[in-house]
């Protein structure tokens, strides 16, 4: 359990049309060191609860003053299924209690 809450209002959103990055999303990368890769979510991520256990683990794993894009350190695949997850849920309302795999 960390020692402080996390708040969203701390979390800076800029939306760069001419960089891809449509209105509603968001920017974040995925994976650690060489195995970084840049991948865009919807902004409406930030509610979801798999998603704010991964926010937690990035901060546990980079510090909350952590500056620039938000890096989520876990394999890219295993971020594929938690999107595939949190996607699903938004789509069909189901529970599922899963969290990134850290080796």
């Amino acid at each position: 359990m960390l020692g402080k809450s996390f708040s969203f209002k701390q979390v800076q959103l800029t939306y760069h049309h001419h960089h891809g990055i449509p209105k509603g999303f968001m920017a974040i990368k995925v994976g650690q060191g060489e195995e970084q890769q840049r991948i865009t979510v919807p902004v409406n991520y930030l509610n979801h609860p798999l998603f704010i256990q991964l926010l937690k683990e990035a901060e546990e794993e980079y510090g909350f003053s952590h500056q620039g894009t938000i890096i989520i350190p876990c394999q890219v695949t295993e971020f594929k299924y938690v999107q595939h997850l949190i996607d699903s849920e938004m789509s069909h309302h189901h529970h599922h209690l899963v969290a990134c795999f850290r080796a």
